[in-house]
């Protein structure tokens, strides 16, 4: 077994700040954009000595902004499929769309993001098709996209089994000297499960490339944070591991940007891996199977719109003359075309061969797996006679063995 590395030096010194200092989150939640879109003075921004972070530049804030438009409307638009019945569930990450922007835009093109169920936005920024991403949701195919292809993992519904995935491949990129940073997703409630707790120990103790991007929305599922820890924060677990550690005002895109974008050119660095809190909030239910007002009120969740990421970014756009109304049209009409490709791509049905079934369980098919599928691919072609014999066609024809 592979042993892991020591290390004798640390990035809080870069800071000028003692480790224990640099592993600790600072006091206060960074933000840099206040509700009502203005700049938060520099006192003002919870940042202490090497928590510090400047302001992305306006090319990329506005780049941002395009894809926050986007997955806000992406995400009432896969709302609506939901309630047309062409798609099965979706777990709407609206209120959430800093967080999932931000996940994306922090990654280089030879890094990796390990999803979860409710980051589908951060998968479409990613530069996945709308379309493929939804397949899973409709109940076609486990996954409509190659995860290679994009450095992005199937989106994980099983509850924080993509960290242990993810230190996985942050461990293969370190052996083989792959310049590869692993952003591993995640929501507050999965901070309980102890899947948790073993990627965040073996990625502490090899020294692994590995971002854990915990996006607290207050609830796991219906199950409030403070039934689940009574730790200052949650950003405060990374120092039990020997890790930094920060929290952000998840519902303001720059200070996402920011801490993540820094999070990622220290993982880089080898600083080894940090957790990242995003204080966040869904505004909507867990899925459209949720009924959230049994476990929380008007009143909070109205509290919680005035914080909305979207109009936020707008009006600090504005303030500083990054984003004129010309430019917010032409954002609003991509948003509108990508939720068209959405609604035409649903709308069409799927062209389904029952032997997919036996498709890409193993590299290479075991002969239990082939034996199954012989005997369904025979079952396909006598019920296919059998239905041409009666004059009908409602029977599948078979359409070649599984791979």
């Amino acid at each position: 077994m592979t042993t892991p590395t020591q290390h004798t030096s640390a990035p809080g010194l870069r800071f000028g700040i003692s480790v224990e200092d640099y592993m600790l989150p600072a006091r206060h939640t960074i933000a840099l954009v206040d509700q009502a879109g203005q700049a938060i003075a520099h006192t003002d921004q919870g940042a202490e000595p090497g928590h510090e972070y400047p302001i992305p530049d306006d090319s990329h804030l506005l780049n941002a902004y395009q894809h926050l438009v986007v997955g806000r409307r992406i995400n009432d638009q896969n709302s609506a499929l939901v309630r047309q019945g062409r798609m099965a569930v979706y777990p709407s990450s609206h209120g959430q769309e800093a967080c999932q922007v931000g996940a994306a835009l922090c990654l280089g093109a030879n890094d990796w993001m390990f999803p979860t169920y409710r980051d589908t936005v951060a998968v479409i920024t990613r530069g996945v098709d709308p379309v493929q991403v939804m397949t899973s949701f409709r109940g076609d195919w486990h996954a409509g996209y190659d995860p290679q292809q994009y450095k992005v993992s199937a989106q994980s519904t099983p509850l924080t089994t993509q960290l242990l995935h993810a230190v996985g491949v942050a461990h293969a990129a370190k052996l083989r000297g792959e310049d590869t940073v692993v952003l591993a997703m995640c929501g507050d409630g999965a901070t309980s499960e102890g899947d948790f707790h073993e990627a965040l120990n073996f990625a502490a103790v090899f020294h692994l490339p590995v971002i854990f991007f915990v996006q607290n929305n207050g609830y796991a599922i219906s199950v409030p944070l403070a039934h689940q820890s009574v730790a200052p924060s949650l950003a405060h677990k990374a120092v039990g591991y020997g890790m930094a550690g920060e929290r952000v005002d998840g519902n303001d895109l720059v200070a996402v940007l920011a801490v993540l974008g820094r999070a990622v050119n220290l993982a880089r660095e080898d600083s080894g891996p940090l957790l990242v809190e995003a204080i966040t909030y869904r505004m909507q239910a867990h899925t459209n199977a949720d009924d959230a007002t049994r476990y929380r009120s008007d009143e909070e969740v109205a509290a919680w719109r005035a914080k909305d990421p979207v109009p936020r970014m707008r009006a600090y756009l504005k303030g500083r003359n990054i984003l004129d109304d010309d430019g917010e049209q032409r954002i609003a009409d991509r948003a509108e075309e990508i939720a068209t490709q959405l609604r035409d791509g649903l709308n069409q049905d799927a062209d389904i061969n029952p032997l997919d079934l036996f498709s890409n369980v193993f590299e290479r098919q075991t002969s239990q797996l082939a034996e199954q599928s012989a005997l369904l691919a025979d079952e396909l072609s006598r019920d296919a006679a059998a239905a041409r014999t009666a004059g009908t066609s409602a029977v599948v024809e078979p359409q070649g063995s599984a791979q």
